[in-house]
């Protein structure tokens, strides 16, 4: 065997090996997997062999000879190196089971499941957050069935049960007037963790800075001067987890502090950068601590005194800001205790730290037969840096796919077309890596109707040509325009 095929036999061999043993090093934790995602599970965890260590030259000595890159296997990864083995004279006595076939099967029924079927003409679902505003229009949520919106999402950080329950019943009215079917998705707000001026700024709402300005984070004012800029992150307990040099976004990481000190009751802040236009902190923006670990509930009082609406209207609930397995767990046992039946849970990937534990916590939403990941990139994006965002938002979607969990695309999916009017070029772009998922989330404005039209424009062209994270080749017509010229 010549040399390249030989050192390829090798690596592959090493990898197949690893691979073996996956179910019975495991086996625990495969356990307590719900019967229907077992395979799935050890698939995800034999992915995970791949991706600890770096194949990349193997990827091209694989390419180079005519074999398969890997560079599309998430979905089946065992079997597609035994097959390349296979390939290099190597036998079986049995393939891995998980086929791309399964892979595939398994995440459009589970797509099925949390949102609907497919509109026709559509390759992806859609997913449109109400406002109470909706409630006022006559046609508006008709129209948008008709125009694709499968999930509506409600959004439980705004208005109260009374209006959840008047968007229930106008979903509900519409669907039967066009018999279009329409899943609900509850949101739970999760921790509130925002800017609450407690000192200076207080009555009018906002607080003038400047960098290098000391502003304190605190939950009380006792002790400081009139002229302290005092904040509260509006939830308890944060402050005894911060330590001295960690950094502090403000709005959305338009302004950075990094920590000084920190006392028993309160830290101090020294302002970095201001890149907003006005050099101020409003009341009620988001605040995010990216290098802290934060020892507080990702479900709230006010999340559980939800979980009641959320069991008797909802198809699905986002779980916002979870952070461990046991948050899962939490959560699943709180609705339990409700209804047997519980809706399932779309995991909202959103901090540093869910990055961090991403793998835990796919193998403990397999615990139930069905839930789903959101790629929530607003906070994410502040969370993990956005020069970060297009490297995480394809980590998170790898996994995904290897543990065959549809995914929803969030948060500022052609925010320009909906705020405007007008798309810009780099939203379209984007717009197209959405289409890639299994679901797309788009937010509240003003042009949602145009929003959806232009997006099932881009999600069918971009259908055409790619699957997941594979590439497909359709006839170019440029390639035979050329060829029949000659």
């Amino acid at each position: 065997m010549a040399a390249p095929f030989a050192q390829i036999k090798t690596q592959l061999t090493a990898l197949h090996q690893s691979m073996s043993k996956i179910e019975e090093e495991f086996a625990e934790v495969l356990g307590r997997v719900h019967p229907h995602n077992r395979r799935s599970a050890v698939n995800f965890l034999k992915y995970l062999v791949l991706r600890k260590t770096d194949v990349r030259r193997l990827q091209d000595m694989l390419h180079a000879n005519g074999l398969s890159s890997l560079a599309s296997c998430e979905s089946h990864t065992h079997r597609q190196i035994q097959v390349t083995l296979q390939h290099l004279g190597v036998e079986f006595p049995k393939l891995d089971p998980c086929t791309m076939e399964f892979g595939a099967k398994k995440i459009e029924k589970s797509s099925i499941h949390l949102f609907g079927e497919l509109h026709a003409e559509w390759p992806s679902s859609v997913m449109v957050t109400f406002d109470r505003s909706f409630l006022e229009e006559k046609h508006l949520v008709a129209d948008l069935l008709k125009n694709g919106m499968g999930v509506a999402r409600i959004n439980c950080a705004h208005d109260d049960e009374a209006i959840w329950l008047k968007m229930v019943e106008k979903i509900q009215q519409a669907s039967k007037q066009t018999s279009i079917p329409c899943k609900i998705h509850l949101d739970l707000a999760g921790p509130k963790i925002r800017t609450v001026l407690l000192g200076k700024g207080k009555k009018k709402g906002s607080v003038e800075i400047h960098p290098d300005s000391l502003i304190w984070l605190s939950d009380s004012v006792k002790g400081f001067d009139e002229k302290d800029i005092v904040i509260s992150p509006n939830e308890p307990g944060i402050i005894p987890w911060l330590k001295a040099g960690e950094r502090v976004f403000i709005d959305d990481g338009l302004i950075l502090g990094k920590i000084q000190e920190v006392f028993q009751d309160k830290a101090s802040v020294r302002i970095e950068r201001i890149s907003s236009k006005k050099s101020i902190i409003k009341a009620g923006k988001g605040l995010n601590f990216p290098d802290s670990t934060l020892n507080i509930h990702s479900l709230t009082e006010f999340d559980r005194s939800c979980l009641p609406f959320a069991c008797a209207y909802a198809d699905t609930v986002g779980f916002s800001f979870v952070r461990t397995a046991a948050d899962i767990a939490e959560l699943r046992m709180a609705l339990g205790e409700i209804k047997p039946e519980i809706p399932p849970i779309i995991l909202k990937i959103e901090t540093h730290e869910a990055v961090v534990n991403l793998p835990q916590l796919l193998l403990e939403g397999m615990v139930a037969p069905d839930f789903g990941v959101m790629i929530a990139r607003g906070d994410l994006a502040v969370e993990i840096g956005f020069e970060r965002l297009v490297e995480i938002q394809e980590e998170i979607s790898w996994l995904c796919e290897a543990a065959h969990v549809p995914v929803i695309w969030a948060t500022q999916v052609l925010e320009n077309l909906h705020k405007s009017g007008i798309a810009s070029r780099a939203e379209i772009t984007d717009a197209g890596r959405a289409a890639a998922a299994e679901c797309i989330m788009i937010n509240k404005g003003k042009h949602t109707l145009e929003l959806l039209r232009t997006l099932q424009s881009i999600a069918q062209r971009v259908a055409s040509i790619r699957i997941k994270n594979r590439m497909t080749f359709r006839p170019l017509k440029i390639a035979a325009d050329f060829l029949r010229e000659k």
